[in-house]
């Protein structure tokens, strides 16, 4: 598959980059800032796009099977730009993709987001911007996965990882396994038209994805 990855300059957009340069999958890197094309091109992304979220990227989807969306204002910045990004690009980019004929999204969520109001005060902003996309992309008529690991860390990926529609501890999870799980569930039927909470753990990515 020919995959559109929306933050593809994040930590965790670069990890996936580097693991689908080893993988069936042909990766097309979208940054807003054409100085950071060259990186991702050295990283292993075959094709690089300038787009904006904040804006239509109906033009940066052609050609595209799939979509994975890891971008995001991140859990610290104000409302207002978490709604740009979180909320209203990814729901601009789901009606996008499903436009041009896109057979798949991936997005990238957050543990707590079916419950916004219950998270932490400090991002419930953050929570119920992708609750709002989450939701959305459910009712869009188009294949998906929702993937909600939680804290990240910037640690060297275990490749051992717990996988449930819902995990009721706390926990964290490197940025690199997630990557790792993003490429399987391009891959995986029994991934499709599902929400998984993905922490650190016990099994190989593989057996989680394969037996959630």
């Amino acid at each position: 598959m020919r995959v559109l990855i929306a933050g593809a300059n994040g930590k965790i957009g670069q990890h996936l980059i580097k693991k689908m340069a080893h993988s069936p999958h042909e990766a097309v890197a979208m940054v807003r800032d054409p100085d950071q094309a060259e990186k991702l091109r050295e990283l292993g992304a075959p094709k690089t796009v300038l787009g904006d979220l904040e804006r239509d990227c109906t033009e940066q989807l052609k050609g595209c099977d799939a979509v994975v969306f890891t971008a995001g204002s991140g859990p610290h910045t104000g409302p207002e730009k978490t709604i740009d990004v979180d909320q209203d690009g990814a729901i601009r980019l789901i009606d996008s993709a499903k436009a041009a004929g896109v057979k798949r999204f991936i997005m990238v969520s957050a543990m707590r987001a079916e419950e916004p109001d219950k998270g932490p005060e400090k991002i419930r902003h953050y929570l119920r911007a992708k609750h709002r996309a989450d939701e959305h992309l459910r009712a869009g008529g188009i294949s998906y996965t929702i993937v909600r690991p939680g804290p990240l860390t910037q640690s060297a990926g275990a490749g051992k990882v717990e996988i449930s529609e819902k995990l009721d501890r706390t926990g964290d999870i490197s940025r690199e396994d997630v990557a790792e799980v993003l490429l399987k569930v391009l891959d995986a039927p029994n991934a499709e038209n599902r929400t998984l909470d993905v922490l650190s753990g016990d099994a190989s990515i593989d057996e989680a994805v394969k037996g959630f």
